[in-house]
């Protein structure tokens, strides 16, 4: 399969459009996805999960390839599920067949290495050697090099759910002449969603769920946004202007004020075309920058980036975890402290480490050991205090506590360097 993907890259690389896409969901690709999906995950509508596929893999194989070259395969709705957030609302959650998690898989792959070398280099999301961590030292470097003054931070109201399906498969049709690989990336997307007991359609957005989702909400914005900024906005531009996107989620960083909300305005009228609009509540033009003094700040990928200095009293940009994931992950670890009074202490303690090592590798960026220092001390002490709970003749002591602690679980420490880069802008 490998060496498939990588004549898929090359094509792409060297022709407008690419053919032949659906032959390379065979057999030796769906077995390699079906390897890859995790034992003991929540099964779709099918009630199929992973063991019961794989005890007879070679003939369920044949059988679905049977199906997909007499175009008798038909993706099954996704079943919808809800699951509690810190905040006391509920996220759904679909969960796609096994059959479709397969087909999806392999599916996702090929558009990866169809539109890996077609994306521009201003979108992080979803690529490989692409991560969040890119995105902050990207912001940090440009607004502390930069004549940037002013920054943009948008929102699009409810994306995933809203996107334009008709104008999708226009973009995919752009680079895609294969009309049988598009006959079934738009069956995934009108599969539609099982809900107690009840199907509903699903005329807009991605599968829920689904694994092809990241990549055609990528190719999506690739279109409507990342190029437009690439072609149009760079070209008229009259100052200096910055883009940066995180799957949905993106910047625009300006020189002048005027400019910015000129771009706003330009911005609603753009995603209006293709069935979108900006969420206003979460929409701003805000002053920030070495040339402003401005005490200002603003939120992206869970960090706080906000104007400071230096004890030598030079400028510098700040990044702190943000107030809101803060309080998320505190409520998050509180509540399952609670589901651990009756658990092991050694279990306990083990993926308390695991989880705190998890949050230094994403937060643990330069200059926010305060932050995480913070959350450890929360973490420690709504520890001591489930343990002293589960004895209830109050014989964990402290001291005791301490002991345990030092020994399971590691110190807060800083993981990635945001400030000691290379120059990467023109």
């Amino acid at each position: 399969m490998e060496h498939e993907l990588k004549g898929i890259r090359y094509q792409s690389e060297k022709y407008a459009k690419l053919t032949t896409l659906i032959n390379r969901v065979n057999e030796e690709s769906l077995k390699e996805a079906h390897c890859r999906q995790k034992t003991g995950k929540a099964v779709g509508i099918d009630g199929m999960t992973k063991e019961e596929y794989g005890r007879n893999l070679e003939e369920n194989i044949k059988e679905l390839i049977g199906r997909m070259k007499s175009f008798k395969y038909i993706p099954q709705p996704v079943r919808r599920t809800y699951i509690p957030k810190p905040n006391g609302k509920m996220r759904p959650l679909g969960i796609p067949a096994y059959e479709d998690r397969l087909v999806q898989s392999v599916m996702a792959e090929i558009l990866n290495d169809v539109y890996e070398p077609r994306f521009l280099d201003c979108s992080y999301g979803f690529r490989p050697k692409r991560g969040a961590h890119d995105v902050v030292r990207y912001i940090n470097q440009t607004i502390m090099t930069r004549k940037v003054n002013y920054v943009l931070d948008a929102d699009i109201k409810g994306f995933f759910d809203n996107l334009d399906q008709k104008w999708l498969m226009e973009f995919l049709g752009h680079d895609i002449a294969d009309k049988n690989f598009l006959r079934y990336v738009s069956r995934f997307l009108k599969s539609g969603i099982m809900e107690d007991g009840t199907r509903q359609e699903s005329d807009r957005g991605t599968p829920q769920g689904g694994q092809i989702s990241p990549i055609l909400a990528n190719v999506y914005l690739h279109y409507v946004l990342d190029q437009w900024f690439e072609i149009v906005l760079k070209k008229y531009a009259r100052g200096e202007i910055y883009y940066v996107r995180y799957a949905d989620d993106f910047l625009m960083l300006f020189q002048y004020e005027g400019e910015a909300a000129r771009v706003l305005e330009l911005l609603r009228t753009r995603l209006a075309r293709f069935g979108l609009e900006v969420a206003e509540d979460k929409t701003r033009i805000l002053p920030i920058g070495r040339f402003k003094g401005a005490k200002e700040d603003f939120d992206f990928l869970g960090f706080t980036f906000f104007n400071t200095r230096t004890r030598g009293g030079k400028y510098r940009l700040g990044v702190r975890t943000s107030k809101k994931k803060l309080k998320m992950k505190k409520q998050t670890a509180k509540a399952w402290l609670m589901t651990r009074l009756t658990k092991p202490v050694a279990d306990t303690m083990r993926l308390i480490n695991l989880s705190l090592a998890g949050h230094y590798n994403y937060y643990g960026v330069s200059g926010n050991f305060h932050a995480i220092q913070v959350f450890w001390k929360y973490v420690k002490y709504a520890t001591y205090r489930m343990l002293n709970r589960r004895d209830q003749k109050g014989k964990f002591r402290y001291t005791r506590f301490l002991r345990v602690w030092k020994y399971y679980v590691k110190e807060p420490h800083l993981t990635t360097d945001i400030w000691n880069w290379k120059p990467m802008l023109v």
